[in-house]
């Protein structure tokens, strides 16, 4: 199994830099490459160009260090301005060579900074061990450093928050990748009143292939660290108009649970509903459906997460019969919008699964007799949808006549449009819907 070891000299001042720790550092790099017989670790030795004096010091150390640099045996200096910016280089390096496991070997005083860094940049798919770093700078080391070890050290509020600020504005100044930032709209959702979208995988971050650019999503199980999605909303919602810090999505757990804003907030919900105006609401997809509600007379909208479970257990119309109860809706004033989802021509179901999106609509279904069939969520949602009240005509999905206007294309047939669990696996991206009504 592959492993990274990154060795953290960023702590070190060119002034400490000298022929003691020059040895320090040879003999730390020998001990690496014997720590495994069977592996030879990628090692990184990273340094920060400082902004301060010594700047003939800090030249000489690091053209000092450049003389071990070595790729060939799989050993890189880099020499970046931040910590964050040597750390988003090697987290790049690791994720094409698929590296998970990564030792960090650094002074005892960095390491609290260093823990939060990755926490900030990385996510639980690595594993992370820690190991001191002995480098003799001079006759007090010995003396500094076992002062060190029995000092429990620390960061403050202030200390994180810097942290993080340093991570914010790194990432608000790297490029879009994949093009520009695209979202696609509704001509059924009145504009005047509502604010609303789908996004695609263009103009974001997220550099993963599976996960590039524009993932709105972070998980546990996926590459793409939760500040990496905040800056691809943070760039979304400049691009919308609306506010970030008012923004909420549905915590996705595929039945048909709706939160109405304002009230006790569930543990798990995939549908919002709400009437208060600048406050956006979003449902992600990656294959389910974001399904978007607006109702122009009363003014309220909702956002839903249709997966096939949720989709049989009629989540869209709890959204509709949430929207009716709490907001005085009449069903026949609602427009809903089935953004990009995977269409029948992708998915498949066991046919146990099948037979029950068959008793809704035998059209749901294709290939009925085969072990897999191909199923249509779409049309079970628009079934549903009718049966519940919704006037035809203001459901719009992949029936629509007018091609041009046609938002409900398949994510998995558009892998350069869209993210897809059935095309791409486990490490997929996810796109979102996300209505608000305007002030």
């Amino acid at each position: 199994m592959a492993k990274a070891v990154i060795i953290d000299l960023c702590s070190l001042r060119a002034s400490s830099w000298n022929t003691a720790a020059q040895e320090s550092l040879s003999k730390t790099l020998e001990a690496v490459g014997e720590d495994d017989a069977f592996h030879t670790p990628f090692v990184y030795l990273i340094c920060c160009r400082s902004l301060q004096t010594e700047r003939k010091n800090e030249d000489v150390f690091h053209m000092q260090l450049q003389s071990f640099h070595c790729p060939q045996k799989g050993l890189e200096v880099v020499c970046a301005q931040s910590t964050v910016a040597a750390l988003y280089y090697i987290k790049q390096k690791l994720d094409e060579k698929g590296i998970s496991h990564v030792q960090i070997i650094l002074p005892l005083q960095g390491k609290p900074s260093m823990r939060e860094f990755i926490g900030q940049l990385f996510t639980s798919v690595y594993q992370f061990e820690f190991k001191d770093l002995q480098v003799n700078c001079g006759e007090n080391h010995l003396k500094k450093s076992t002062k060190l070890q029995n000092e429990l050290v620390s960061l403050t509020d202030q200390d994180v928050e810097m942290i993080q600020t340093e991570i914010k504005m790194y990432l608000e100044n790297l490029p879009g990748l994949k093009g520009e930032l695209t979202i696609l709209k509704s001509l059924l959702i009145p504009d005047h009143i509502f604010q609303h979208g789908f996004t695609t995988r263009a103009g974001g971050i997220s550099y993963i292939p599976s996960l590039s650019s524009f993932n709105l999503f972070s998980s546990s199980k996926r590459r793409d660290p939760p500040a990496v999605v905040r800056e691809n909303l943070r760039r979304l919602a400049i691009a919308a108009g609306f506010d970030q810090d008012t923004y909420h999505t549905v915590k996705v757990n595929h039945a048909s649970d709706v939160w109405v804003m304002g009230k006790a907030r569930p543990d798990s919900y995939d549908g919002i509903v709400t009437n208060q105006r600048g406050v956006t609401i979003a449902a992600p997809g990656a294959d389910c459906i974001p399904v978007l509600f607006a109702d122009p007379v009363k003014k309220a909208c909702g956002a839903a997460h249709s997966g096939w479970q949720g989709t049989l257990l009629g989540v869209s119309m709890a959204v509709v019969n949430a929207m009716v109860t709490e907001y005085g809706c009449d069903v026949k004033d609602i427009r809903v919008v089935l953004g990009p989802s995977v269409g029948p021509c992708c998915f498949t179901l066991p046919q146990e699964s099948a037979k029950k999106f068959h008793r809704i609509d035998p059209k749901c279904v294709r290939r009925y007799e085969s072990s897999r069939p191909y199923v249509d969520i779409r049309r079970a949602t628009r079934v549903f949808l009718e049966t519940g009240g919704i006037l035809p005509e203001n459901i719009q999905d992949d029936s629509i006549m007018d091609q041009n206007q046609n938002l409900t294309l398949c994510t998995s047939c558009y892998p350069d449009k869209f993210y897809s669990h059935v095309r791409d696996g486990e490490n997929f991206g996810t796109q979102i819907g996300f209505i608000s009504i305007k002030d």
